[in-house]
């Protein structure tokens, strides 16, 4: 079987913080939102302005059998994010409370990470 990969869904804390720090830090645009009754969940279609891979929130009610103990990431490593200047990128994350986590160098490259409001990584390179 061939697969393309559309999109990636991930599960979110607090949506509207969530909402919040993809659109506002990482300026990508809200594409859609929907209910999904018999999840007794939210989700947020979210793409960046160029459009790119899509990323979908997923917000689960208290009741909700998807409403489980939150570990960050559950298997998710990071999700990465390509910026123009990585160190503006850094301060503007910073300024909005999302500081510095790691940086990482070789000889060529360079790139950082940041927490979202779930404490998953979010890398950042230009």
């Amino acid at each position: 079987m061939k697969g393309k990969l559309t999109y990636t869904g991930i599960r979110v804390k607090d949506l509207d913080a969530s909402v919040k720090f993809y659109t506002t830090v990482l300026g990508m645009k809200e594409a859609g939102r929907s209910t999904i009754d018999t999840a007794k969940g939210t989700v947020v279609n979210l793409v960046s302005e160029d459009g790119g891979h899509p990323l979908e929130l997923n917000h689960y009610e208290k009741g909700s059998p998807f409403d489980t103990k939150y570990d960050v990431g559950e298997g998710l490593d990071h999700l990465a994010f390509q910026v123009e200047d990585l160190d503006q990128a850094l301060a503007e994350a910073k300024e909005a409370g999302y500081p510095l986590v790691k940086e990482m160098k070789t000889a060529t490259s360079r790139w950082a990470y940041i927490q979202d409001p779930n404490g998953i990584w979010i890398e950042l390179f230009a």
